[in-house]
């Protein structure tokens, strides 16, 4: 099966518990038709570049699936009629990176990209 990197983006006034809980409603929504959830990560409340429907921050969860493009696709309707997400991104990749995702590892970690002055 194809595997996909979807990030969706929660709107600012859910508790945490709650922009989880919308990760888990997504990740029955994917087993029920046909594929499965590698496993995701929630990255917590962060400001965005520019306001959303009068949000200016919001709850940004990242998953990895392995799944059919039917089940992709009905996960998306759903994320998209959801009234608390206010945006989804999928994107299809050839394999899974190991490990946590740029935005879970440590400054240290992502290694050097060039010297500050």
């Amino acid at each position: 099966m194809p595997l996909y990197e979807h990030v969706f983006i929660a709107r600012q006034d859910l508790s945490n518990a709650q922009a989880e809980g919308l990760v888990e409603h997504f990740s029955t929504v994917l087993s029920d038709n046909g594929g499965k959830l590698v496993d995701s990560e929630y990255w917590g409340v962060k400001t965005m570049a520019y306001k959303i429907n009068k949000n200016r921050k919001g709850h940004y969860a990242f998953l990895r699936t392995d799944a059919p493009a039917p089940a992709v696709q009905e996960m998306e309707r759903l994320m998209r009629l959801h009234d608390d997400v206010m945006r989804v991104m999928t994107i299809k990749v050839d394999e899974h990176a190991e490990g946590p995702s740029a935005q879970m590892q440590k400054r240290e970690e992502r290694g050097d990209r060039r010297e500050r002055r």
